[in-house]
């Protein structure tokens, strides 16, 4: 991060990223314009005259936290192998309260998702799994085997090389282990014709534009037949109970993604900081309501008033 020793040279960097070939003007699109002395890393559209910061209507809009602290939390969450809390990058980035570095890390892990990544391709293992809640009222553990009992319920799949290793993978929250979440998953997740291999579990009968190659565990290991997914479902856990001490069950989606993102980044390591940012770019903005899925008490008011 030596590049970035203070704020203008991250605006610098986000500028070139958002606008390459130079100023365009997110109101109009007018490509004129120019750099205002009195706002901080903010153009003027020669057209509108419409005025916009490097990071309006992007993750980062509306911040009051330098942009050098953005880039060393993108930096610190994609680099630490094991992933870091909001705890940990408040201590380590000296943020004044837990909820501004909570928002810092979730808003970070909302620009995890590409919006443009494309679906898994060719021979795919696929399976489903279940990790412990993380809340007060909920309990910490649950049945066995393909109970619900206490659990949050995943899928997941590895997109799988003819050399036996693995490329990419996606993981979502789904409602139950039937027919229709599981194979809703595998239409999202994989491109029409790939090869879906699973253990025989009979909700992946039927799959449409897919080929399904079953292959039955009997009295073998699980992680013998599907390796890959098993290792994924295995590293999450691990996640899970590690840094975070359990998953919460409302962000569960946001922990996955983090999850993916990192897993499909291990061999691009020193560059996944500024594909985070990147990313960040072209993701809506969004407040600390939204992510927690409840309405703004001040918007309410207003709405009233």
């Amino acid at each position: 991060m030596a590049d970035f020793a203070d704020d203008a040279a991250c605006a610098a960097w986000l500028a070139k990223q958002r606008w390459p070939d130079g100023f365009v003007c997110p109101g109009c699109d007018h490509r004129k314009g120019w750099r205002l002395k009195t706002k901080a890393f903010t153009w003027e559209c020669a057209k509108c005259g419409k005025q916009s910061s490097v990071t309006c209507g992007t993750i980062m809009h509306g911040t009051h936290l330098p942009l050098r602290t953005w880039f060393l939390a993108a930096y610190l969450i994609t680099t630490h192998s094991n992933g870091i809390s909001a705890l940990q990058l408040q201590s380590k980035l000296g943020i004044g309260s837990y909820k501004t570095a909570w928002l810092l890390v979730h808003k970070l892990r909302k620009a995890m998702a590409d919006p443009s990544r494309t679906p898994l391709c060719g021979m795919i293992e696929a399976d489903e799994s279940s990790i412990p809640f993380h809340t007060k009222a909920d309990p910490v553990g649950g049945g066995q085997g393909r109970s619900h009992d206490g659990k949050i319920l995943i899928a997941g799949a590895v997109e799988c090389a003819k050399d036996g290793t693995s490329r990419r993978v996606r993981l979502s929250k789904i409602k139950s282990y039937g027919a229709d979440s599981l194979q809703s998953f595998i239409e999202t997740a994989t491109a029409i014709g790939s090869t879906i291999v699973t253990d025989g579990f009979s909700s992946y009968k039927g799959m449409e534009g897919r080929k399904h190659q079953a292959k039955t565990v009997g009295i073998m290991a699980a992680h013998m037949v599907l390796p890959w997914i098993h290792k994924v479902f295995t590293n999450l856990k691990r996640l899970g109970l590690g840094v975070y001490h359990g998953l919460r069950k409302k962000h569960i989606q946001a922990y996955l993604d983090e999850f993916t993102f990192r897993w499909n980044r291990k061999r691009a390591f020193a560059s996944a900081w500024s594909t985070l940012l990147g990313i960040g770019l072209a993701i809506e903005p969004m407040d600390y309501w939204a992510l927690i899925g409840r309405p703004s008490p001040k918007r309410a008011r207003e709405a009233v008033a």
